[in-house]
């Protein structure tokens, strides 16, 4: 399912436009890309919960030469998904 196709899903089950429903799922996105940046975590019980993971540096190498160069440490968004959404799935 693409984003679309999710705009369209939550039309059709909330009643609402599509542009409504567009609406509403942008401002769902954006609200968790804000909170994830600041470093909060967003818990959705029964869905999952959002966090921030830090990755270390560390030494890889160029795949090309095999010369060892230095990967900066960074943060990457991270999803565990709760025992609802685990229940569905399975």
């Amino acid at each position: 399912m693409n984003k679309a196709e999710l705009v369209e899903a939550v039309a059709a089950q909330a009643d609402l436009s599509k542009t409504d429903a567009g609406d509403a799922v942008e401002a769902v996105f954006d609200t968790i890309t804000k909170a994830l940046s600041k470093g909060d975590n967003v818990a959705l019980v029964g869905f999952g919960t959002f966090t921030v993971k830090r990755r270390a540096a560390r030494t890889g190498r160029n795949p090309r030469t095999g010369e060892p160069l230095q990967i900066p440490a960074t943060n990457a968004p991270g999803f565990k998904a709760g025992k609802g959404l685990k229940d569905a799935v399975n």
